[in-house]
């Protein structure tokens, strides 16, 4: 059986607290709305998204024996999903979210050194296209979709997302530049175009994406080299919770790349998952549907190059970072 999408890493529990503004004044204690923990983070997003999409979508992580990696193991529960044991227990973070939808998240990686994704939690997935989260012990998984000649996956497309990279930390680079295509937001870029150039350049992308909230993405491609701005897609009601936006937009994309539309038709599905990830409350739990995805495409029609002068979605696009 040939799965459409395999996303290696990137879940966790996210806790929620809506708070009266962004940045917090300093006081002693604030009554707050009830704080909730969420499936989050962004392999999550991404795979829950794509599934949400009417993709069959395959998922492998390393996640704790705790009461956080049995949140996951339910929210997961209609995917594909193969885990090993994360030592130090399973991901978390807390989000602060305003009341404009933005956000602050403090993330805790639970970050073991020298820990691996093992090859068995998905040496076994046929996939037609695999999506690498930026968690330090997916590094490693590269060799294995690059190098290894008889497995099920090499020569498969690879996606990944740098979220707030800055052009410069090494961290990322692994990932930026052995992808084939590869997200990334503008929020901590002193140049995005110039680091798109340098992400084709160095690495092995056919094609980059940098978002830019309510400007909208940016689009670089190897066959043109001609750095192309979309705009951002209007939000179908108020803001509620900009958590997961991002990650909405990757798996908008990847549903027009692997339904075979063309590249302006995938960034606007994905502007449109983003958007909606906006007007809904929490990370992941309401992820726009293929029917829901499809009536909004149909609805407002394309709009190439067109400038935009609608509601903004928030400038930080809602990317859980999962480093």
């Amino acid at each position: 059986m040939t799965r459409d999408v395999l996303v290696l890493g990137g879940a966790g529990v996210d806790t929620t607290v809506y708070v009266p503004e962004l940045p917090l004044p300093y006081r002693d204690t604030y009554q707050v709305p009830p704080v909730v923990d969420r499936i989050g983070n962004t392999g999550a997003g991404v795979a829950l998204g794509c599934h949400a999409l009417g993709l069959d979508v395959a998922f492998a992580d390393l996640i704790g024996d705790d009461p956080q990696g049995a949140l996951i193991r339910h929210a997961l529960r209609d995917l594909a999903c193969s885990y090993g044991h994360a030592e130090a227990g399973t991901r978390r973070s807390v989000l602060l979210v305003g009341p404009d939808g933005r956000r602050t998240s403090f993330f805790d990686p639970k970050a073991t050194p020298g820990e691996r994704l093992p090859k068995e939690t998905y040496a076994g997935v046929r996939a037609r296209h695999v999506h690498v989260s930026i968690t330090d012990f997916c590094r490693h998984v590269y060799d294995d979709l690059h190098d290894d000649l008889h497995g099920d996956l090499h020569g498969v497309p690879i996606s990944t997302d740098l979220h707030d990279w800055n052009g410069a930390d090494d961290y990322h680079k692994d990932f930026a530049l052995r992808s084939d295509l590869v997200f990334l937001s503008a929020v901590a870029l002193p140049d995005p175009a110039a680091a798109m150039r340098a992400i084709l350049a160095e690495g092995r992308a056919h094609t980059v994406i940098c978002t830019r909230g309510a400007d909208g993405c940016l689009v670089l491609t190897r066959d043109s080299g001609e750095v192309r701005a979309f705009p951002a897609e209007p939000l179908p009601g108020p803001v509620a919770d900009s958590n997961g936006a991002g990650d909405a937009f990757v798996s908008g994309f990847l549903y027009g790349t692997l339904r075979g539309r063309p590249l302006e038709e995938c960034v606007r599905l994905g502007a449109l998952a983003g958007a909606h990830a906006c007007s809904v409350p929490g990370t992941h739990e309401s992820p726009i549907t293929e029917r829901l995805l499809l009536e909004r495409a149909a609805a407002t029609g394309p709009r190439p190059g067109q400038s935009s002068s609608r509601q903004a979605l928030p400038t930080n696009g809602g990317s859980e970072i999962s480093a």
